[in-house]
């Protein structure tokens, strides 16, 4: 069974950063695609990044590209989503998921495959 353990978030003015971590095994950093959503109060779930070592591939979506950086860190088993220059609308519930593959299809980001999810964390942007 796939597991994922997300750690960061909290709250943070407008123009501010905050981290996220989504840890997995080591295997399943390799052959999976690991995406960040985002949920947001009366909007569908939103794919704004994807981290795949299988694809060799590194995508953002047109909301956050220029402001969110996903990378691996292999010391911790873990891909991060490093956010900066946030804004309030960039509040929600953030989840990590991981899927075969992983893809950019009208400006977001989709998932190849029955995704994994991490179990979600709160992001307050606002002043």
């Amino acid at each position: 069974q796939l597991q994922l353990e997300q750690s960061g978030g909290g709250s943070v003015q407008p123009g501010g950063s905050l981290k996220l971590s989504c840890a997995a095994s080591r295997s399943a950093l390799d052959f999976h695609a690991i995406s960040w959503f985002r949920q947001v109060p009366g909007k569908e779930r939103e794919g704004i990044s994807c981290f795949s070592t299988a694809q060799n591939s590194i995508i953002y979506a047109d909301s956050v590209q220029g402001r969110f950086t996903t990378s691996r860190d292999n010391a911790k088993d873990a891909v991060s989503l490093q956010m900066n220059s946030l804004k309030p609308e960039d509040t929600g519930i953030y989840y990590c998921a991981a899927s075969a593959q992983c893809r950019k299809r009208s400006g977001t980001i989709i998932t190849l495959g029955t995704p994994h999810w991490g179990q979600g964390t709160q992001v307050t942007v606002s002043s």
